[in-house]
């Protein structure tokens, strides 16, 4: 019978749990038997009875689990010394960090570990169901806003009091992908006045439909036969100076921009800041690669010239519980396809998924860019 352990999460500040309770329950009518770690999911308050009521086992030890696993599904990468107790072709599944987990990943290949990366699941409808990168990334965007909220001397929504009228603030957010709309609703609700800019234009629709002003210049930038034209260096520095004073204006900026296994995109610079006014906030939530605000401190909160710039690193990890129901769900999606109907684990990979998202298999990397990478590293 395959078994499948969950760790207790060990990086630190991690309070997220792989599976959860509601998961367990489903996993376990596929015929698997779930080990936990005792107190795995204590930090996201899910008990250890909720666990055995749903169908797991608690293990006797970490170590015993991470012995005895067929499969062992992780938030966090999991350390060198966890991997080397695995048996050689134990599955590991979760968030592998290919661009700075190379002790890690070479403990994988070196212990003939297969693992799979999340991060690296192919951009198609199919996958969406296991996109956790989305779905973490929507409670970022929902933690960023009360962060500066919570930083910010001024109320969010307009009041009309017997002491007057207050106005709303602005919020300005860079970036409209999954944080950077779940932050723009996150900011309505609250009842702010929301601005968003993003280089796709293609992502105004969204903006706009969430109630919040997109930034853009009336620029035609159609080229023949619909395709959209490279913009001009005229119309780029337009763009800028638009970005610039919509920066100025903010009572709280929060930006979004990442590219995945890059340096985060440089979007506010020093005097950018310089500009803005006193008691205005910035959260970065591209902290961790590198920030999108020149003078953003990753994992510190600083004050420069009036402004509050904070880089808070693994917001989803703030909000544990239903950042690990949604990751868990994530992780059962991608469960189906590597477990037959009969509950044991499918005997080829060739499905694109799990192709596309392998790490490490058989000794080796599979992963053709984390093995570029590596050996540069060397």
């Amino acid at each position: 019978m395959t078994v499948l352990f969950v760790p207790k999460e060990t990086a630190a500040g991690e309070q997220r749990v792989s599976i959860v309770p509601e998961t367990v329950s489903r996993i376990t009518k596929c015929g698997i038997t779930v080990l936990v770690e005792k107190g795995a999911g204590e930090l996201s308050y899910y008990t250890d009875q909720e666990y055995v009521s749903a169908g797991a086992k608690l293990a006797e030890s970490r170590d015993a689990g991470l012995s005895t696993a067929d499969i062992v599904t992780v938030v966090q990468p999991l350390t060198s010394n966890d991997v080397g107790k695995l048996r050689p072709g134990t599955i590991v599944i979760g968030f592998q960090a290919p661009t700075r987990n190379r002790e890690g990943i070479i403990a994988m290949k070196e212990r003939s570990i297969t693992s799979f990366a999340l991060e690296l699941l192919p951009r198609i409808t199919r996958a969406q169901s296991m996109d956790a990168l989305s779905s973490q990334s929507t409670v970022g965007g929902y933690k960023a806003v009360l962060i500066a909220a919570d930083n910010c001397p001024r109320l969010l929504p307009m009041l009309t009091t017997a002491a007057g009228t207050i106005r709303p603030a602005n919020v300005l957010v860079l970036g409209a992908g999954v944080a950077g709309l779940m932050a723009i609703a996150t900011a309505r609700r609250l009842g702010a006045v929301v601005s968003a800019y993003d280089v796709r234009r293609a992502a105004g629709e969204q903006v706009r439909s969430l109630g919040a002003k997109f930034l853009e210049l009336q620029i035609d930038a159609e080229a023949a036969g619909g395709y959209a034209r490279e913009l001009t260096p005229e119309e780029k520095e337009k763009e800028q100076a638009m970005v610039n004073e919509a920066v100025a204006q903010a009572d709280a900026v929060i930006t979004t921009a990442n590219v995945p296994g890059r340096r985060a995109p440089l979007l506010i610079r020093k005097e950018m800041v310089e500009k803005m006014k006193p008691g205005s906030v910035i959260v970065d939530l591209a902290a961790e690669s590198g920030g999108n605000c020149e003078l953003t401190q990753p994992g510190n909160k600083i004050v420069y010239k009036g402004v509050t710039i904070i880089g808070p690193l693994n917001l989803p990890g703030q909000v544990p519980y239903h950042a690990s129901q949604m990751y868990s769900r994530n992780l059962y999606a991608f469960l189906e396809l590597l477990i037959s109907k009969e509950g044991n684990i499918v005997s080829n990979f060739e499905d694109e998924i799990l192709r596309s998202s392998m790490l490490t298999y058989g000794g080796e990397i599979r992963h053709q860019q984390t093995k570029e990478l590596l050996e540069v590293k060397q």
